[in-house]
């Protein structure tokens, strides 16, 4: 995800950057409803392999990258431990467990902040291979730590390895599950939404089959089974929804595996060993549904900018030659009507551009050319079609009802362009216009091929605008005399 995409997306606005009272108190919080949220799931057995705490807050800090400060650390630290004084009598442990939880929060929120700092497009927090590792980094740190916390005799070493690795597995596996559902997660813009179809339904019909099919078959094997379905999801989706379908699915799997409801292993109780393989192996599942988004996503993203650059002149904003020529196959059908049967085709070209790019220098010519193609759009409305042609000469495509319409439009262009006043360096320029014009009625042929038509018939009229002294507009020989008198009698 884009830097820039996530920051115009919208969102709650519990923190601000400039009011330290409302984030102390958010982070305070939060902190404590999660952690009640938290102690609340080790009540239930099947609920009790999860601990959202520690992703939920480290999403927190990378969503909103000015909380990573000591005070909102030391906060959330002092909210977990007043919330087990209130509720536990661990002393020492808690103070302990709870570093350990603050080690994995501030480890995966510092790497992928340092990681965004890195990137030339800031492409941070989505990225499914970092956050796959850098979710390994802080479940193996902050282990250490809680690992060594949970023991109640210090010389009771037995337990070390079994809940160090308990504790990696927890951690790891409910950040990359969690992770990238909270840092994708916005508003929906239900005036965007497609319209619903069943059909949409169906990537979220294979996980509800393939878990199905997960508890009768059983077997290590069986936890794979909603893979194909989750890519689908992928591919169907947008990255927050297939993110989240991600977690619902991976969460699932974990409660049915630990209620042996899906036994990977028939022959034996479930043991610490094989819950460790189990959370593992769900969540390295996880991630390719999310690498197959984020390269969806990065590939639609891709062709769009593609399409921007190649149907729009990058410099004006104005439709380029390959633009118009497509926009004209897709929507001509929609120019003319009873009121405007005819197709008018004005090529302009500035006079004398050259004198400006070699007495003022070729960024006074880029401006120039960028308030030339606003005013021409300014002039013609933003509904019809302008397009650069290459260097300084620009076309307009518009349906008028009649010669004498599209040569009073193409004068009073050419007018105002005359009239107005261009500035660089707090100097003033003035330019002129030469326009070539051609116009035919619209039938029932393509409009493509009646535009291809009269961009010829307009060039050879541009031709004598510039050869009868320029600053002119001309259309074809035998009626110009007729349109330039309707067009003066118009009071």
């Amino acid at each position: 995800m884009n830097l820039k995409r996530f920051a115009s997306q919208k969102k709650i606005a519990i923190f601000s950057e400039n009011n330290t009272l409302t984030n102390a108190v958010g982070i305070f919080v939060i902190t404590t409803l999660f952690y009640f949220f938290g102690a609340a799931l080790r009540l239930v057995d099947e609920l009790s392999l999860f601990w959202p705490l520690n992703a939920v807050l480290a999403a927190v800090f990378v969503r909103n990258p000015f909380l990573n400060r000591p005070l909102y650390y030391f906060l959330c630290y002092s909210a977990m431990i007043v919330y087990d004084a209130f509720t536990a009598s661990w002393g020492w442990m808690s103070i302990v467990i709870n570093f350990s939880n603050m080690v994995f929060i501030i480890t995966v929120a510092k790497l992928l902040l340092r990681y965004s700092s890195q990137q030339s497009e800031n492409n941070w927090a989505i990225n499914a291979f970092n956050i796959f590792h850098f979710s390994l980094i802080g479940a193996l740190l902050c282990s250490l730590v809680g690992a060594v916390g949970s023991i109640d005799n210090i010389n009771d070493y037995a337990k070390l390895i079994p809940l160090y690795a308990d504790w990696v597995s927890e951690q790891f596996s409910t950040g990359v599950l969690m992770l990238p559902c909270l840092l994708s997660a916005k508003w929906p813009d239900w005036e965007r939404l497609p319209p619903f179809r069943l059909s949409r339904l169906y990537p979220l019909l294979g996980i509800v089959i393939s878990l199905f099919a997960s508890v009768i078959i059983g077997g290590a094997g069986s936890l794979a089974f909603p893979l194909p379905a989750l890519i689908w999801c992928a591919i169907r989706y947008p990255l927050a929804i297939t993110a989240l379908v991600t977690l619902l699915t991976g969460a699932t799997e974990i409660i049915l595996v630990a209620s042996s409801v899906i036994n990977i292993h028939a022959d034996h109780t479930l043991l610490v060993g094989q819950m460790f393989s189990a959370r593992l192996g769900i969540a390295t599942i996880a991630i390719c549904p999310l690498i197959v988004s984020v390269s969806v996503d990065a590939i639609n993203q891709l062709i769009k900018q593609t399409a921007l650059r190649a149907d729009f002149d990058y410099l004006t904003g104005v439709y380029s030659r390959s633009g118009l020529f497509e926009k004209l196959k897709k929507e001509g059908r929609l120019l003319g009507g009873k009121d405007r049967p005819f197709l008018c085709v004005m090529l302009l070209d500035i006079d004398f551009f050259k004198r400006i790019n070699d007495n003022y220098g070729h960024e006074c010519g880029d401006i120039v050319l960028t308030s030339f193609a606003l005013k021409l759009r300014q002039t013609v409305g933003q509904k019809e079609l302008v397009a650069r042609m290459g260097g300084e000469e620009f076309v307009v495509v518009v349906s008028v009802g009649d010669e004498a319409q599209g040569y009073e439009l193409a004068e009073m262009v050419r007018k105002s362009i005359e009239l107005n006043s261009f500035r660089y360096q707090q100097e003033s320029l003035f330019i002129t216009v030469s326009v070539g014009l051609a116009t035919a009625k619209l039938t029932h042929r393509p409009v493509v091929d009646i535009f291809n038509e009269l961009i010829h018939e307009a060039d050879r009229n541009l031709y004598t605008s510039k050869r009868n002294g320029r600053n002119q507009t001309s259309a074809t020989a035998a009626d110009t005399a007729e349109m330039a008198s309707s067009f003066q009698s118009v009071p």
